[in-house]
């Protein structure tokens, strides 16, 4: 996989919270992280965010070991630094801490200078009918784009 070609989504990020709000960050990583995710090999499966003393974070977000790394290899699961300005960050931790809202990571990948980044974003969790309509929605526009394929 091509380093421009990586983009790792959440898929379920847009299914479980209804985003309001998009940032795009930096993300602080070590020599082999960055080759592991430009072989595309992370996931953002049960990835949160947090602000902690006026930084934000990303928890739980697995970017495997580099096959070809020797000892100085990374850490699969640890907490990663996300690189953002003072007011984004005063922003994100406003919206975080109203009842209901949290920080999802939606997707990263690599820009046209070769850096990592992560699209982040401020979501309500949706409720169970709220689940239901979003199937619906796409099991229509399925339909339709069928019938029209034929």
């Amino acid at each position: 996989m091509k380093a421009e070609h990586v983009n790792i989504k959440n898929k379920r990020a847009r299914f479980d919270y209804e985003i309001s709000d998009t940032y795009v960050a930096g993300i602080v990583l070590t020599g082999t992280e960055i080759k592991s995710i430009r072989d595309g090999k992370a996931s953002l499966v049960d990835t949160y965010c947090m602000v902690e003393n006026g930084e934000v974070w990303v928890k739980g977000m697995n970017i495997s070991e580099y096959f070809y790394g020797s000892y100085n290899n990374h850490e699969a699961r640890r907490d990663r630094k996300l690189l953002l300005n003072k007011k984004e960050i005063q922003k994100l931790a406003k919206a975080a801490e109203d009842v209901g809202f949290t920080i999802v990571p939606m997707r990263v990948f690599i820009n046209e200078r070769g850096l990592a980044k992560m699209q982040i974003g401020v979501g309500r969790g949706k409720k169970q009918y709220d689940k239901r309509q979003s199937i619906r929605e796409r099991e229509d526009k399925r339909s339709i784009d069928r019938m029209f394929k034929h």
